[in-house]
């Protein structure tokens, strides 16, 4: 694997976020700090909870897939479930300041857009063994790097710092434990061993691409539905 597979990838995600942000330019704003909505930022980490609930059994699925032809790339896997398992709690602490309560957000179905993201990653699995859970995890990773921080403080300023305290926690937690370069090595083992980088790439732009379909997704229950309310 070349040294500047990294950059490489970094630079296919940030290029199909920044699409993503063309297409829905609410999304851009979110993401930016321009703009943000308390119901619309209130069913996104619902959502967050939702999808590391699914994420995490995705994981566990690739672990099982590797079995024992791969240990090293196994334990570093292991290594993040262990590390994730339990982290919806933050966020869910952070709903509950909204008026959601734990028992609320049971009941609430993934949006379609998340259970096609996840049906991608099994139907993924099964066809290419880890690369494309590695590929996923490292893009959260990034995503979070990139956005998450910024997202985080624009909620503090309009909502308050106790409606962030578990999303902060969950930042820390990420950049204290370097799940960024953890999850990097993954996607290089899994390159070396499973795949190559075009078909890494392939499946990098496939997922942002998803993300879009779950940002308008999350416009549509939230905003548009106000929208559509007042007219």
């Amino acid at each position: 694997m070349k040294l500047d597979d990294r950059k490489h990838l970094e630079n296919v995600a940030k290029e199909e976020m920044d699409a993503l942000f063309v297409n829905i330019p609410q999304a851009g704003e979110f993401h930016t700090g321009k703009w943000i909505d308390s119901e619309y930022y209130k069913r996104h980490l619902v959502e967050t909870v939702l999808r590391i609930r699914l994420n995490n059994e995705v994981d566990a699925y690739a672990l099982y897939k590797i079995g024992s032809k791969d240990n090293q790339l196994a334990a570093v896997l292991a290594q993040y479930l262990a590390e994730e398992y339990g982290h919806e709690g933050l966020f869910t602490r952070d709903i509950g300041k909204f008026g959601l309560n734990p028992d609320a957000i049971n009941a609430m179905e993934p949006f379609d857009s998340t259970e096609k993201l996840i049906g991608y990653l099994y139907h993924s699995i099964n066809r290419d063994g880890p690369l494309p859970t590695m590929i996923w995890n490292w893009f959260v990773e990034w995503y979070s790097d990139c956005y998450n921080k910024g997202i985080t403080q624009k909620a503090a300023l309009a909502f308050g710092d106790e409606k962030v305290k578990g999303s902060l926690g969950h930042i820390e937690y990420d950049e204290s434990h370097d799940h960024d370069d953890l999850m990097w090595n993954a996607v290089e083992r899994a390159i070396n061993g499973w795949g190559n980088r075009e078909k890494a790439e392939k499946y990098l732009r496939n997922f942002v691409r998803l993300i879009g379909e779950y940002f308008s997704e999350l416009h549509a229950s939230t905003v548009g539905q106000k929208k559509l309310a007042i007219a």
